[in-house]
């Protein structure tokens, strides 16, 4: 009897926080792996994801290819001989050139549909996330069929322009697209912190005596990993999948509960009050100019306080069949890659 070849699952971005996860969770269900990275050379891009094969002896089933999602050449080539595209490359990042922003997540998702319609993959996963959904109306139950109206920031608006983008070409090129919709994203495993987690270093050291209430969800990483191929496996799955198992928490309360979890840290025990906002805007911005990570620009602080995130994950549940990582293992997961 001859084994049947594994399918073989393309994936951009794989050096990133979800991308290296989704190479580990496919390798683990006897999935082949061929994923991108734009610079093959740097091993700060390449040693993480490699090392995923290493330890499920699968080596011979991760090939690493290089390639810039912002060039629309050899895309066609390198998908070639894959049986399905899961899309993650963008740029996280609430701060910074708008441009790059904005053209990495459209430019990228066109290129890289075209290139999947023209290698002949019908079956797209494409990793968007709840800043394409929004916060608003506040005080309603968010669920797949609520698209984001905020350009505020330009992260926000790039997810939700290069989602509606990646929807009118799965349409024009006969796509069977999905798209995973997570909120932030914890857990360890990251190369480099997103915004999602940056903020753990600096609570853990104490940096900020009160954090403001700015409304949160949370889903881990390891969740969206397994979202991701059960969206591909599930042939009846479609459209948007919303993933925040962990709705209405806020920055504070996440701080709080890293106290509670290590109590040797130094996270801030107390929550500002809204009316104290503008003041830590004002810090943060002076921070800034002595050369501190600025996390509070008054773009990010509107665009937190103005709704919530009261969203829905049951149609994840129902038809990918998602049971979730409880609250205090994403956290805990988050901080034991600070330490």
């Amino acid at each position: 009897m001859v084994n049947e070849a594994p399918l073989r699952i393309f994936v951009t971005g794989v050096n990133g926080h979800i991308g290296n996860h989704i190479v580990h969770d496919l390798l683990a269900n006897g999935y082949a792996v061929k994923g991108s990275v734009r610079d093959l050379s740097d091993p700060k891009k390449t040693d993480h994801v490699r090392a995923h094969a290493v330890a499920l002896g699968g080596e011979d089933r991760l090939e690493l290819v290089q390639g810039d999602v912002l060039d629309a050449d050899g895309w066609t080539e390198r998908l070639a001989g894959c049986d399905g595209l899961f899309h993650t490359a963008t740029v996280y990042a609430t701060q910074g050139e708008a441009n790059i922003i904005l053209d990495t997540a459209n430019k990228g998702t066109s290129h890289l549909l075209h290139a999947a319609s023209e290698a002949g993959i019908s079956r797209v996963v494409y990793t968007s996330s709840t800043a394409a959904v929004g916060t608003f109306p506040k005080g309603e139950v968010k669920d797949e069929s609520v698209w984001n109206n905020d350009t505020s920031l330009p992260y926000t608006t790039a997810k939700t322009q290069s989602e509606r983008l990646a929807w009118s070409l799965a349409e024009k090129l006969g796509l069977d697209l999905r798209v995973v919709n997570p909120t932030a994203v914890l857990g360890g495993g990251f190369a480099r912190p997103t915004p999602s987690v940056d903020f753990f270093a600096d609570a853990l050291a104490g940096k900020y005596p009160v954090v403001p209430k700015f409304p949160m969800a949370a889903v881990h990483v390891r969740d969206v990993a397994k979202a991701h191929r059960r969206a591909f496996e599930v042939d009846e799955a479609e459209g948007r999948f919303v993933l925040a198992p962990h709705t209405n928490l806020t920055l504070a309360g996440i701080c709080k509960r890293i106290r509670v979890l290590n109590p040797k840290s130094k996270a801030p025990k107390f929550a500002l009050p809204n009316l104290l906002v503008p003041v830590a805007v004002f810090q943060d911005w002076l921070g800034g100019r002595f050369g501190r990570q600025r996390y509070l620009t008054r773009a990010v602080a509107r665009n937190m306080m103005g709704g919530d995130t009261n969203y829905s994950s049951t149609k994840a549940e129902v038809v990918l069949g998602m049971q979730w990582e409880d609250l205090d293992t994403c956290i805990q997961d988050t901080v034991d890659a600070f330490q």
